[in-house]
């Protein structure tokens, strides 16, 4: 499939609530790191990566190593390889 979600293998998802809603809540740092993702990263799910280490006591810089780690390993499940 082409389009604004590119040339990928991994499943796509349907989602329930307004994602663009849910973007404007996030913290302005999860949001850059969003805008400069390699993958169309629902902005619940980078939430929910977000939370937990922040919860777990991890620095800003420190919880976008945890998002950037968390991107990596999901590229690294497509067939076509898009790293």
């Amino acid at each position: 499939m082409i389009g604004n979600l590119g040339a990928t293998t991994l499943k796509k998802r349907r989602r329930a609530a307004d994602p663009m809603m849910t973007y404007d809540l996030l913290p302005q740092p999860l949001r850059s790191w969003l805008a400069e993702a390699a993958l169309p990263w629902s902005p619940k799910s980078c939430k929910r990566i977000w939370d937990k280490a922040r919860t777990n006591g991890l620095s800003v810089d420190d919880t976008i190593v945890v998002l950037t780690e968390a991107e990596r390993k999901t590229l690294s499940q497509d067939k076509h390889c898009v790293l």
